[in-house]
């Protein structure tokens, strides 16, 4: 492929790319964590490259992880969201938005509250008295206003209406969910669409938006997966990857707050902490898990999604774990894989009487058996507790 594409995957981090050293014009990929697919366009060559990275899980199992690490009590189970037949992550993912967006918006659309701040002929609401001085010196008309307008241009309009247009915009949707999804389109046309670059507006999960949250939890994803942007060189790139190193660490991470819910116990996810006296070396285990008073860490635990060693798991996340145990002052650390030789192993650290245990989740199960694992990790972690 030509070497501005190479260049510009190389420079976005979407795989490991590098030139082949025996091939002219030829690069070698290799994936990374991310998952999805990519298409990279040259505007002035008129070639596109589509890269398609499968996740090593099934895509109905990585729904069931999603579902969870969003909200482990309220989200979807296994087989509540629709991705029909299809094997691929985005065909997959585009139906089941539009699925779950038809669900959503099949009484109407949601109406709600937004602030609005305007310039108006007449008071309604509250006068900005500040910008009625800064913008009107003095002049009492027209004024400057914020109220509360009851609409349907609400953030979970607005949000569900960004994934679509941006699905719309991706190559390799189905035909036939591309026309369904121009039809939800249609019916979120009175919504003001959200403006590329600005962060994402804010919504509060509640009885009145129920119905919203499936479709609200997907096109969230859609939205944090890598967007449409211009690279160097004047290349576009459309995509929409998952990063499975996120996707995996957050699943773990709330399950385990789940299992340990109710034992008085408090744990703190992405929880910072420095390993020297000078506080120069920052560190942010996945999890550290407190006792009542929130005080003292009691348990330590990071989440790895990455292969193997053929001989075993990777040594850096050892003396990584080590790191973390000796400057929190814990006898026991813990290393949760997404896969793995054995479901568990212990290694005790040599003149420093730390153990650190790393457990293997089998992702391909079904999921009332990954969270039997993950319950069993719970279990032996509060087992280790000090006295």
């Amino acid at each position: 492929m030509p070497d501005a594409i190479g260049r510009a995957l190389a420079a976005g981090r979407f795989v490991d790319a590098a030139p082949d050293p025996y091939a002219s014009g030829h690069w070698l990929l290799r994936a990374g964590s991310k998952v999805g697919a990519i298409t990279v366009n040259d505007p002035d060559s008129g070639a596109a490259f589509t890269i398609r990275i499968h996740p090593k899980v099934a895509v109905a199992r990585l729904f069931f992880l999603l579902g969870y690490s969003s909200d482990p009590r309220g989200g979807w189970r296994d087989g509540q969201v629709d991705a029909a037949a299809h094997g691929e992550l985005l065909p997959a993912f585009a139906h089941a938005v539009e699925r779950q967006t038809d669900r959503a918006l099949r009484q109407g659309l949601l109406q709600g509250y937004r602030v609005t701040e305007e310039t108006s002929p007449v008071v309604r609401g509250r006068i900005r008295e500040t910008e009625q001085i800064r913008r009107r010196f003095g002049a009492t008309m027209p004024v400057e206003v914020t109220y509360d307008e009851f609409t349907t241009d609400i953030a979970e309009n607005r949000i569900l209406r960004a994934a679509v247009e941006r699905l719309l915009r991706l190559p390799g949707v189905p035909a036939g969910v591309r026309r369904r999804l121009l039809h939800q389109r249609a019916r979120l046309a009175e919504v003001t669409p959200l403006v590329r670059g600005q962060s994402l507006p804010v919504w509060h999960p509640s009885r009145l938006n129920a119905r919203y949250h499936q479709a609200l939890c997907l096109a969230r994803a859609v939205l944090d997966g890598t967007s449409a942007d211009h690279a160097p060189g004047g290349l576009r790139i459309d995509g929409f990857l998952f990063d499975m190193n996120r996707l995996f660490e957050d699943f773990v991470t709330v399950a385990l707050r789940e299992n340990l819910r109710g034992t008085g116990l408090t744990a703190r996810l992405q929880d910072p902490h420095h390993l020297d006296e000078a506080t120069a070396i920052r560190m942010k285990p996945d999890f550290v898990l407190y006792g009542p008073d929130a005080g003292v860490p009691l348990a330590v635990a990071d989440a790895k999604y990455k292969a193997e060693k053929r001989d075993g798991y990777p040594d850096a996340d050892l003396y990584q774990m080590l790191a973390y145990c000796t400057a929190l002052h814990l006898r026991e650390g813990h290393l949760i894989y997404a896969k793995g030789n054995a479901l568990h192993a212990a290694h005790r650290v040599r003149h420093a009487g730390i153990v650190i245990h790393q457990h293997a989740l089998d992702l391909d199960q079904e999921p009332a058996g990954l969270l039997a694992d993950i319950e069993a990790v719970a279990r032996q972690m509060r087992a280790d507790l000090p006295v």
